[in-house]
């Protein structure tokens, strides 16, 4: 089997990604990083928020759990909408009701998927950007 690294990217993006699984944030920061955008993680919605708020159009994409401590996913991206975040927002979660669903949509979430995260997937849509 032969392994052929990534294309590089169209553009490389500023990404702030947030994850309450270390694991998770390491593989995509550093998947991610190969791919040549700049992946910033934090294990906590509030961390991440506090972050884009020092820089709201410094970040291409968020991408978010929905479950996580402090806030979850949709308090941080409620809080997004009110600073005026232009950037896209992904929201990844093993599990979401479809009140919920309907809640990100009304918040023009750009991408509402399933968890596991698959890069192949996650590098589609980064290219869209």
């Amino acid at each position: 089997m032969r392994f052929d690294p990534p294309a590089a990217p169209k553009k490389a993006l500023h990404i702030l990604h947030v994850d309450d699984m270390r694991q998770l944030c390491d593989i995509v920061q550093q998947s991610l990083g190969r791919d040549g955008h700049r992946v910033e993680s934090f294990a906590d919605g509030e961390s991440a928020l506090a972050r884009i708020k020092e820089d709201p159009t410094g970040f291409d994409v968020f991408i978010s759990d929905h479950h996580m401590p402090k806030m979850n996913g949709l308090e941080v991206v409620r809080e997004l909408r009110k600073i005026s975040y232009t950037g896209r927002i992904f929201i990844f979660s093993s599990e979401i009701d479809e009140e919920v669903n309907d809640i990100y949509l009304e918040l023009k979430v750009d991408h509402v998927l399933p968890k596991p995260i698959l890069l192949p997937e996650l590098r589609q849509l980064l290219a869209e950007v």
